[in-house]
C-alpha cells in the first residue's frame, strides 16, 4: 500500500516562505510521479505542481509559477514543495499524491490514485 505523510505546514505572514515535505512509503519511489494539490474551504481541490518519476520534469499551476519549487529525493522517498512569496490566497490544505498513470503532468485529481492526509497552510498577517 502506497502511503504519504505530509509535514511542514503552518501559519506564515504574506511574503514569507514554507517548505512542505511528503514522505512516502510502501513503494519504490522512482516509479511514481508525485504531485502537490491544495484545497481551500468551499473550493475544489486544485493541482499545484508535479514532478516526474524519471527525468525530473516538473509542471506548475500558473498561480504558483516563479514562487513555488517542487523537488524530490528518491533516496529519502521524499518530495518537497518550497513555497516563497506566499499570498493569502495560497491558504489551503496541501496534499501530496502519487500516480503511475501516463498523464501525471495534467495535474488532475483524476490522474492520481494515492493521497496523503494533508497539511494546513495559512497565510495571514
Amino acid at each position: 500500500q502506497l502511503q504519504f505523510v505530509e509535514s511542514g505546514g503552518g501559519l506564515v505572514q504574506p511574503g514569507g516562505s514554507l517548505r512542505l515535505s511528503c514522505a512516502a512509503s510502501g513503494f519504490t519511489s522512482d516509479y511514481y510521479a508525485i504531485a502537490w494539490f491544495r484545497q481551500a474551504p468551499g473550493k475544489e481541490r486544485e493541482g499545484v505542481s508535479c514532478i516526474s518519476s524519471s527525468d525530473g520534469s516538473t509542471y506548475y499551476a500558473d498561480s504558483v509559477k516563479g514562487r513555488f519549487t517542487i523537488s524530490r529525493d528518491n533516496a529519502k522517498n521524499t518530495v518537497y514543495l518550497q513555497m516563497n512569496r506566499l499570498k493569502p490566497e495560497d491558504t489551503a490544505v496541501y496534499f501530496c499524491a502519487g500516480t503511475g498513470r501516463s498523464r501525471w503532468y495534467l495535474l488532475s485529481v483524476y490522474e492520481y490514485d494515492y493521497w496523503g492526509q494533508g497539511t494546513q497552510v495559512t497565510v495571514s498577517s
